[in-house]
């Protein structure tokens, strides 16, 4: 009777051994299967920039994003890439971030007439007519970069010779600092600028009751308000190649410090149509406009553009005497410079950001116009808070004023390149006691922990490795000063290149989402042939990129 039962015993057996085989073979298979990604980053020393500054030697990004870093070997038997990329051995970093820039203003200077390092008045002139017949003979004629600082004769120049080579066609060319600018009378007599004209905040220069051309902050307004705005394809242009410039930096995120809102539109069209990639963080101008603007649309934030804040201006600057001091200027007795609005306007925006949750940050040069943002800072953020006001260059700080930094949570966002462009005649302007508390970025850091590192292109260079060199070494491309210049002020090297990533990202509300090479965060990153954090100080500034990737896709290879 007991055989008749056998077959279905077995046959029982027989599917449990079999399940137990799915089962086995569906769980190693399972452990052993790679999970998919797009790209396999090794043979580096990556950077990651994270809180405890680790180093990896390989990652591994899906979907414009990092999934994971670590070990080659280890990271090779977890996930299987579509592409392979050997780095030989070089160097990675998070992705550079200007935390103070121009770059709509850069574009448009690609536009003009380079005067960036002419020696002498008769040089600009000079390399502005050589220019001048290749533009159309109808325009105006725009130049940038000039900088009586560096000329032997360091006084502002006059526009009798301007006038001579250009009597019918007017003419405007901007100072390196654009707080100043010097206008042909064609150009004057086009904006009805008369001799004996005031204006608040600015200056317009006379000798001998004669209008000498040249403007000074405020007053540039008037000229500025007549010259007609590039073209569409001409701004696209400009904006693709001063983009090309930034990413063979290494340049993946600008600041860019004051746009109307029209241009923010025209960035977002062009970003939709995938024109413009770089990203950016821009700030609104100081205008009712924008604030309608931000009003009506709210934050907005995408993945390539995030505007949040407003850009203001206390004063002027230093080079050209409009930075606002509480004492007179050491080399201009009787002359303190000025205040851009008055302190009234400053506290009444102050109120609306404040009301709107929105970032203020506010350009203070001198140490007036940095005690009278900061005061009024203080009177709306109410002592501790993650608002993050800034406070643009704070380039002259009353040894009285740093408490404000620190007690308020307020962002010094500095530009270490300002220091030695500025040192040759910085004690002149300011003195030997002032100057101690100028450029003061080590004193600054230690306000809060943190500290965003720009450039203020088209200013200075666009390069992050001359704003690393400034930071950390504080001396000029020739050695100088040989112990460098207040060098009890540097940054150490990785506090800079954390003030040009991580600390840059944290300053516009971006850190969980850039900054540092950590999983989950977009993968940005440059990769360069030496090592930043090591190589010697004459050799900082011979860094170049070896290729620069945005969102796990290269845009940028040398």
């Amino acid at each position: 009777m007991l055989t008749q039962y056998l077959p279905p015993i077995k046959l029982i057996f027989m599917r449990q051994i079999l399940i137990c085989l799915i089962l086995y073979i569906t769980m190693t298979t399972g452990c052993t299967s790679k999970q998919q990604a797009d790209l396999f980053v090794y043979n580096a020393t990556i950077y990651t920039v994270d809180p405890a500054f680790s180093k990896v030697s390989a990652m591994v990004i899906k979907d414009g994003k990092i999934l994971a870093t670590g070990d080659k070997d280890k990271l090779q038997h977890q996930y299987e890439c579509k592409e392979m990329l050997d780095a030989k051995g070089k160097y990675i970093y998070p992705g550079f971030i200007d935390a103070h820039a121009h770059f709509i203003g850069y574009a448009q200077s690609l536009i003009g007439i380079d005067l960036v390092g002419t020696q002498s008045w008769d040089e600009v002139l000079q390399r502005v007519v050589n220019l001048a017949d290749t533009q159309d003979k109808n325009s105006w004629i725009i130049g940038r970069g000039w900088d009586q600082n560096d000329w032997q004769e360091k006084e502002f120049p006059t526009n009798e010779k301007l006038n001579e080579l250009f009597p019918d066609r007017p003419v405007y060319l901007i100072r390196i600092d654009g707080h100043a600018a010097i206008a042909n009378n064609k150009a004057l007599e086009i904006a009805g600028i008369q001799p004996g004209d005031t204006i608040s905040g600015g200056s317009f220069l006379t000798h001998q009751d004669k209008l000498t051309g040249v403007l000074i902050d405020n007053a540039m307004d008037k000229v500025v308000a007549h010259i007609p705005e590039p073209t569409t394809i001409q701004l696209e242009r400009a904006l693709l190649r001063a983009q090309q410039n930034c990413f063979s930096v290494g340049l993946t995120t600008l600041h860019d410090c004051g746009l109307n809102y029209e241009t923010i539109e025209a960035i977002k069209s062009l970003q939709d149509k995938r024109t413009v990639k770089i990203r950016l963080y821009a700030l609104l101008s100081d205008n009712k406009k924008n604030y309608d603007y931000l009003l009506r649309n709210g934050i907005i934030k995408t993945s390539h553009l995030h505007v949040r804040g407003f850009k203001l201006f206390s004063d002027g600057a230093l080079g050209s005497r409009g930075a606002s001091l509480l004492e007179d200027y050491s080399d201009q007795p009787g002359w303190k410079g000025f205040l851009l609005s008055n302190a009234e306007h400053f506290d009444s925006i102050a109120a609306l950001i404040a009301q709107h949750n929105w970032q203020m940050c506010t350009h203070a040069i001198g140490d007036n116009g940095n005690r009278v943002m900061l005061q009024i800072y203080a009177k709306y953020l109410k002592g501790k808070n993650d608002l993050r006001w800034r406070i643009e260059h704070a380039q002259v700080v009353n040894k009285d004023d740093f408490h404000y930094f620190g007690d308020y949570n307020i962002v010094p966002s500095v530009q270490p390149t300002h220091a030695t462009s500025d040192m040759y005649w910085a004690g002149d302007r300011l003195g030997v006691e002032r100057l101690k508390s100028a450029y003061a970025y080590k004193q600054l850091l230690e306000q809060n922990g943190w500290i965003p590192l720009g450039t203020d292109f088209p200013v200075e260079d666009i390069s992050p490795f001359k704003t690393f060199y400034a930071a950390v070494v504080r001396k000029d491309a020739q050695g100088f000063p040989e112990t460098g210049f207040q060098k009890e002020n540097a940054l150490t090297r990785e506090q800079a290149l954390r003030g040009m990533t991580i600390w840059a990202a944290k300053a516009a509300f971006e850190e969980n989402e850039k900054g540092s090479l950590e999983p989950g965060k977009v993968a940005d990153f440059v990769i360069l042939d030496n090592d930043l954090m090591h190589v010697p100080e004459h050799e900082l500034l011979q860094l170049r990129v070896w290729r620069t990737y945005l969102g796990g896709a290269m845009v940028y290879s040398r």
